[in-house]
């Protein structure tokens, strides 16, 4: 893999790579109620995601693995480093390649996983969660319900094995990483699928991108 361009970032923090789905056929479960707007969602749930990510005093950079053009152009101009989905075979495939390029820039820096559909995100709870992080080789944050994955962290030297989809909190378990404590946590473990995951973050409070498109939302359904 070739030295990749972008932002010099700095010494110290974590660089957390995040992956970004197609939008135009990402976030299939809220069709039926984002309707037309559903790509338009995934894009401002992810654009608030990652300038929350960049605004954490704990990272030092942002590496985006996809392969959609327009994320590409918008999360550069955010400041994100991006990267092109060489493998195109999936979630966890994506995350390993983002790794390896995070890897190339910074060398044995601290690497974290991220999901892009945080809406809610709060630069400090980052901060809060990337520090409980560095106690431990490899650790995690499990999903609202505790079922699935938010987020997956590696100290230097420790294998980087994502397991997101489906039950990922008990396959993260049994991979050996260690569970963070979500108590003070809660924007990193909204995760967005379903509309009642979406009107869950907007309590939260939500970025202002995704605080836009809720408001067309809302003419629609009334």
């Amino acid at each position: 893999m070739s030295h990749l361009p972008g932002f010099r970032p700095r010494n110290d923090g974590w660089t957390v790579v995040v992956p970004v789905k197609r939008y135009a056929v990402a976030k299939s479960r809220l069709a039926s109620y984002a309707g037309p707007h559903r790509p338009g969602l995934a894009r401002a749930m992810g654009l608030d995601t990652i300038a929350a990510t960049l605004r954490s005093p704990a990272v030092a950079e942002v590496v985006i693995v996809t392969n959609d053009s327009d994320a590409t152009h918008v999360l550069n101009d955010l400041g994100a480093i991006v990267v092109p989905d060489e493998p195109d075979l999936g979630l966890n495939q994506a995350l390993v390649y983002g790794w390896l390029a995070a890897r190339e820039r910074r060398g044995r820096a601290p690497i974290a996983a991220m999901l892009a559909d945080l809406p809610a995100l709060r630069p400090d709870e980052l901060a809060h969660a990337l520090t409980l992080a560095a106690d431990h080789q490899t650790s995690f944050v499990s999903d609202t319900p505790a079922v699935g994955t938010t987020l997956y962290c590696t100290m230097p030297g420790a294998d980087f094995v994502p397991a997101f989809g489906g039950p990922s909190r008990l396959a993260h378990l049994s991979g050996g990483a260690v569970e963070l404590d979500g108590t003070d946590i809660p924007t990193v473990r909204r995760d967005v699928d379903t509309e009642p995951d979406l009107r869950e973050a907007a309590l939260l409070g939500v970025g202002p991108h995704t605080r836009e498109i809720l408001a067309a939302l809302e003419t629609v359904h009334g």
